[in-house]
């Protein structure tokens, strides 16, 4: 299958201490490029996924090397049929990936990086304790084997759900190894910081993320189930980074399994069984009406982009 489109999903933590002077030249190189995606921008760093071609990608990562300095830059690569992306954002945040802790630094103390040749090893050692770090819709779709599931909506929830269960999880006695994992590396790197901070040492992230490790490791050698949920038009990504199998919801965004689409409470563009309790209905007529836009734009051969209802471009790729 030809797969022209570059996806390029990064981050790194760095100080940029004038956000707004360094988004206008980003924002128009991409746009110049026909680069689309989305990049976050805050005093600690950068973070986001892009997609262009391979020469137009190229062009905006040295860009924000320039920004951020040449090491270290986190970047996972991935191809797709199709431009995944349908418009370029750059936007200035408070931090690169919200957890609401502002004392926390992964610059100064984070956990120690394994490699994904080296996961699986750690996450079997009897005694170990694995977390995965991202959001409840996101686990639903896939994870490791025996980790464990915090139940969050949103990263802001980790602090408070590992404060809750800290007892629980780790006992009175020496302190387990805890390993902890999410989709590129931001996330788990932030929440490592935080339990350094709380006191613990043997504390350990997957490098790469699950892109990574879906990426590396071969699917016979794989201690991953199910998919990996990605914050653009492929939705999910298995194995070699392959297309996944489900859809997308377009008034919240979250992954559609085939039985989702066949429920009553499925209506393309306005509702799913997910989220369909959690809208009135005045907002399903607004996204019906939106719907309707976007199919007589369609009928036109023109574009009709309006804006999702609600985009999780701050949490994490």
């Amino acid at each position: 299958m030809d797969l022209p489109i570059c996806v390029a999903a990064l981050y790194k933590f760095h100080p940029i201490a004038d956000c707004a002077a360094a988004r206008e030249p980003l924002a128009k190189l991409c746009c110049s490029r026909g680069v689309k995606g989305t990049l976050l921008l805050a005093r600690e760093g950068i973070n986001g996924t892009i997609a262009g071609s391979d020469e137009a990608i190229a062009e905006v990562l040295d860009h924000v090397r320039g920004l951020v300095g040449e090491d270290n830059l986190e970047v996972k690569f991935s191809r797709a049929k199709t431009q995944p992306f349908y418009r370029m954002k750059v936007r200035i945040k408070r931090e690169i990936v919200t957890m609401g802790e502002p004392d926390i630094d992964p610059r100064q103390d984070v956990g120690q990086y394994i490699q994904p040749e080296q996961w699986n090893a750690l996450i079997q050692e009897p005694g170990t304790i694995l977390i995965d770090t991202r959001n409840d819709y996101e686990v639903e779709v896939g994870t490791f084997a025996g980790a464990i599931n915090p139940q969050t909506k949103t990263f802001r929830e980790f602090p408070a759900w590992f404060k809750a269960e800290r007892e629980r999880l780790l006992g009175q006695g020496a302190a387990p190894k805890v390993a902890m994992f999410c989709t590129g590396g931001i996330r788990c790197e932030k929440a490592t910081a935080y339990l350094k901070a709380q006191g613990l040492d043997e504390v350990y992230h997957l490098h790469g993320g699950i892109l990574k490790y879906l990426e590396t490791i071969p699917a016979e050698q794989s201690l991953w189930e199910g998919e990996c949920f990605v914050f653009d038009e492929r939705v999910t990504v298995g194995h070699g980074l392959e297309l996944g199998h489900y859809a997308l919801c377009r008034a919240c965004r979250r992954p559609l399994r085939d039985e989702d689409r066949t429920s009553p409470l499925f209506e393309d563009g306005v509702s799913c069984p997910a989220c369909h309790g959690e809208r009135s209905d005045e907002q399903r007529a607004r996204y019906r009406e939106r719907q309707k836009q976007e199919r007589l734009a369609a009928e036109r051969g023109a574009a009709h982009i309006g804006a999702s209802p609600n985009e999780r471009v701050d949490e994490e790729i």
